[in-house]
């Protein structure tokens, strides 16, 4: 079975820091390559990866900002529609603008929606739910309007990520510095519980950070800036707890199923697709403000850090990820 993998080219595949999609698009590719599956995977120049490599674009745009992201996208995604009839099947990780060449080529497509930033996008995978094949990353993100072939967890690399049995006393934010992950109320409830809190993350909305975090900026509350794959798993798992105060539905959240991986129990809001990858009172808690976060804080340490470690590892692991694809793929073969 050849199967091409298309990746975004906002950041490299696998990113150095951020790039959740990119990560997916990464762990999936390395995975179908150890089930013994030829795949290309079309991403940037300066990605890595022991699938061929195709790509157009040396760097991401996100990361080389002399580029236009539009032409870039657009020269990246055509590049693999023009050679379609080489693979068997399609695995998009792009969003919806591959859609659009679907019932132009005859290699069956499936999409992987990674969310939806905007009502507006709706309307081009509504034209094509007839014909496409969807995969929803959790039930909560299933949108009512679109047919799914399935939900396939997100899956990490369980060896990335070591297990720490006794914690520092920190407690952790790591995430995108914008209101929808809820710094200002991690912050909140860190000084509230009078606990020395962590962030980690790119500044994704100046002003916020402007306004809502960096007046905290002290001793007890310190800013890291992004973090890379190994000062990540330091800091989860060394973490007392991830703070992950949502103020959105969140389709899946990784720094959630990393920091249990390590160990480490996870306080957040209950949005989205927390009730599914936090198990309430075992692996975490389940809050519905600061208050029920700051009594949260008080009780992580009755948590058994192995069991957050089994469950993470048994529902999203990489592998358990490539097993359901395969049988999607099956299905669409």
């Amino acid at each position: 079975m050849k199967i091409a993998v298309l990746s975004p080219v906002a950041w490299r595949t696998p990113p150095r820091h951020y790039g959740p999609w990119e990560q997916m698009a990464a762990n999936l590719t390395e995975g179908l390559v150890n089930a013994g599956l030829e795949v290309t995977l079309f991403a940037t120049g300066d990605s890595l990866t022991r699938a061929a490599l195709d790509a157009v674009v040396v760097k991401g745009y996100e990361e080389d900002k002399n580029q236009d992201a539009k032409v870039v996208e657009c020269l990246h995604i055509s590049n693999l529609m023009e050679k379609a009839d080489k693979f068997d099947l399609i695995h998009n990780h792009f969003d919806f603008l591959p859609l659009t060449y679907s019932r132009l080529i005859q290699t069956p497509l499936i999409t992987t929606i990674h969310g939806f930033s905007s009502e507006k996008i709706l309307a081009v995978y509504k034209k094509y739910d007839a014909s496409a094949h969807y995969v929803a990353i959790s039930d909560a993100n299933r949108h009512p309007d679109l047919s799914y072939l399935g939900t396939v967890y997100n899956g990490l690399q369980t060896e990335d990520f070591t297990f720490t049995a006794v914690p520092d006393d920190y407690l952790l934010f790591f995430g995108r510095i914008h209101p929808d992950k809820g710094a200002a109320e991690a912050i909140q409830i860190a000084l509230t519980s009078n606990r020395r809190l962590l962030i980690a993350g790119i500044i994704q909305d100046e002003t916020y950070y402007a306004e809502q975090v960096k007046p905290h900026l002290c001793d007890q509350i310190v800013f890291m800036g992004a973090a890379g794959p190994e000062q990540r798993n330091e800091l989860l798992g060394k973490a007392a707890a991830l703070l992950h105060p949502i103020g959105f539905a969140e389709p899946f959240g990784l720094s959630v199923a990393e920091a249990m991986l390590c160990g480490t129990p996870v306080i957040a809001y209950d949005k989205g697709a927390m009730p599914e990858l936090i198990l309430n009172e075992k692996t975490g808690f389940l809050v519905k403000n600061i208050a029920e976060a700051v009594e949260a804080v008080g009780n992580v340490g009755l948590l058994n850090r192995l069991h957050c470690r089994e469950w993470s590892a048994t529902r999203f692991s990489k592998e358990k990820m490539v097993a359901d694809y395969l049988s999607l793929y099956q299905q669409i073969l």
